[in-house]
This record gives structure tokens, sequence and C-alpha cells, in this order.
């Protein structure tokens, strides 16, 4: 999915125009990778964490009974 149509659907659901939708997104993927290059976890509740995988490369967990 990409990030307009990810933007789309947070507006409708949020009441929100798709700017204001496209804002709170990047905010939001901005403080994942801040977390990230800080050696953090960042969690999407109710989905899981992405955390920083023994290879270098970004992992996601999903919560418990969620698939990726």
């Amino acid at each position: 999915m990409k990030k307009r149509e990810i933007a789309k659907r947070m507006a409708r659901s949020a009441g929100l125009s798709e700017a204001e939708a496209a804002d709170r997104l990047d905010r939001v993927v901005r403080q994942i990778l801040q977390n990230l290059r800080q050696g953090r976890t960042a969690s999407l509740p109710g989905l899981g964490r992405f955390k920083n995988g023994t290879d270098g490369k970004v992992a996601f967990e999903p919560l418990k009974g969620e698939r990726e």
C-alpha cells in the first residue's frame, strides 16, 4: 500500500483532510525512524513493533495472534 492510499484511509476514518492525514503519517514515520536510529523500538499500537534486527535491517514483530 502506498502513502497516498494510507493517507486517504486515515482521512476517511479520522474525519481529516487528506493533507492533514498525510502530515500525521509523515510525523509517525519520522518518529519511527528516529527511534530506530537511536537503537530503540517503535511500537504501532494494536499492530506490533519495529526494531533493529541483528543483521542491521529493520524487523517488524506483529502482536501475537496477528499476521505480518
